[in-house]
């Protein structure tokens, strides 16, 4: 059994690691930090956590086994280099500071992406988790890009609400949101440099991404399409999709059109190939809360620990 922190635990990432590592069957909850929040029971702020976690929430850390850190972009780096954490302490970050450069003081991160990092993730000590859309768009891209067949990809995509976090914003207020859809960061959303990293280290060449990002009317869940070009035929496609996540126990390649409720409190992808004269569109969809941040930052603790990938992660999507 080992002991977890959870950093931010009053956040929506932070409290949806809550509930999962709750149930995990290798962990127990040590501390739950949140300098907002201290002395207030985590039930208190989430009242479905109501006899699953009475935990109060901390100012103070104590040694644990494994850190998350579920913290504002660009406040990660400033936490670690405050606080005292043991170098053979677990760190896996979900925010934003080390996914381009991965060194901090005396840590090295591994970009957390397990369907292409595995191996790495398995003897990593601090893991960078990735972003939400830079998740789902990969997951698309990455089999033509291991092939070199990436050039030029045009992507929209629609979030809900709580991929802008917990702090209340104009845009996300109930009554902007609700029935309503917009463009925002149109050609330059903050994974965009992300996404191209790693793509482009596997396709070997250029790659040219073109993103836009749309706010949804829904709390939870993103969809992607990413159209290019190629001389591929369907099958074939299809085959090296399919070849390529053989062994991913949560990305599932579908031959039939694919929608947000089949992966909405999940850790899956599910993908599904289109194609049109020279042109496909690949369509992706993931929870933002759980493939997108805290479920496959689980994941990549199963990994690191040497534990089944899926283990705490066998979640039922709700289709209705």
């Amino acid at each position: 059994m080992k002991t977890v922190g959870i950093v931010g635990a009053n956040g929506y990432t932070g409290s949806e690691l809550v509930r999962l590592l709750a149930y995990h069957p290798n962990v127990e909850l040590g501390f739950l930090y949140s300098r907002s929040n201290a002395g207030t029971k985590i039930s208190e702020i989430y009242a479905d956590l109501e006899m699953v976690c009475d935990i109060e929430l901390t100012n103070e850390i104590s040694a644990v086994d494994i850190v998350f850190l579920c913290l504002p972009h660009r406040e990660s780096k400033n936490w670690l280099s405050q606080n005292s954490v043991s170098e053979n302490t677990l760190v896996i970050d979900l925010g934003n500071d080390f996914r381009l450069d991965g060194k901090s003081l005396d840590r090295n991160f591994i970009y957390g992406l397990p369907e292409i990092n595995k191996s790495d993730i398995a003897q990593a000590k601090s893991i960078a988790n990735p972003g939400c859309f830079a998740t789902a768009i990969q997951l698309a891209l990455m089999p033509l890009a291991n092939k070199g067949l990436l050039d030029e990809v045009y992507t929209t995509g629609i979030t809900g609400s709580t991929g802008a976090g917990q702090s209340l914003q104009a845009t996300t207020h109930f009554t902007w949101r609700n029935d309503n859809v917009s463009a925002y960061k149109t050609l330059t959303h903050q994974h965009v440099d992300e996404i191209l990293q790693q793509v482009i280290s596997l396709n070997n060449k250029e790659v040219s991404l073109n993103f836009v990002p749309w706010r949804g009317d829904f709390a939870r869940g993103i969809f992607t399409s990413s159209t290019i070009k190629t001389d591929l035929e369907l099958t074939d496609i299809n085959q090296l999709y399919k070849d390529f996540y053989a062994e991913a126990p949560f990305v599932k390649v579908s031959d039939r059109a694919i929608d947000l409720k089949q992966v909405v409190n999940t850790n899956r992808c599910v993908i599904h190939v289109e194609k049109n004269g020279n042109v496909i569109v690949i369509h992706s969809a993931i929870d933002n809360l759980l493939k997108g941040a805290s479920g496959q930052a689980v994941q990549n603790m199963n990994i690191a620990m040497g534990w089944e990938e899926n283990l705490g992660l066998d979640l039922k999507p709700i289709a209705f």
